[in-house]
């Protein structure tokens, strides 16, 4: 019964904003709209979230957002753990987060105990397009992930560009500014 009322209070009522925006375009009136509707349906949520098209989510309760939030189009979050980003962060198109961890019992990953880490993600950092993030992993505030990378435990540090499969930190800004990222380090 708990689960049941669950499912009425959170991941239904979501999904069905979902399904009822997911034929609206992809444009800024649309992501504020789909943002605006949704956000009474995770576990805690701050202002101005903006979401793209044909986003999934599950256990949306266990999902908080800060404010000023954008995922494009195609992301997946898989909260059995927590999920929990912090303000002005970016999601590129088709970022999957996957807050648990599937384990091995008796030769086989299929009925192993699932591991609940949690996801943590600061402030102003931008995940690039196609990227896994996966249980344990904390992203740091002001940081880039590349696009295609995964992120598999452990931390990034404040103000790094992370890349690769699993992600490696590439460089860290000690000025506080990924501005190299966009403009190339005049200092190399």
């Amino acid at each position: 019964m708990k689960r049941l009322l669950y499912y009425l209070r959170y991941d239904w009522p979501l999904h069905l904003v979902m399904l009822l925006t997911s034929w609206f375009p992809n444009n800024v009136a649309f992501f504020y709209l789909r943002g605006m509707l949704s956000r009474p349906f995770f576990g805690s949520c701050g202002t101005n979230l903006r979401l793209g098209r044909n986003i999934t989510f599950y256990n949306a309760s266990s999902i908080h957002f800060g404010s000023n939030i954008y995922v494009a189009l195609g992301g997946v979050f898989l909260a059995l753990g927590d999920i929990i980003i912090g303000d002005e962060v970016i999601f590129g198109p088709y970022v999957v987060l996957s807050a648990a961890n599937h384990t091995k019992y008796q030769g086989s990953y299929r009925y192993g105990p699932v591991t609940k880490p949690p996801i943590k993600i600061g402030f102003g950092t931008w995940i690039g397009a196609h990227t896994t993030v996966l249980g344990g992993a904390t992203i740091g505030r002001g940081c880039v992930i590349g696009s295609n990378a995964a992120v598999t435990r452990g931390n990034i540090p404040d103000n790094s560009f992370a890349a690769g499969v699993p992600a490696v930190v590439k460089k860290v800004d000690t000025n506080a500014s990924l501005d190299f990222l966009a403009y190339g380090n005049q200092a190399d």
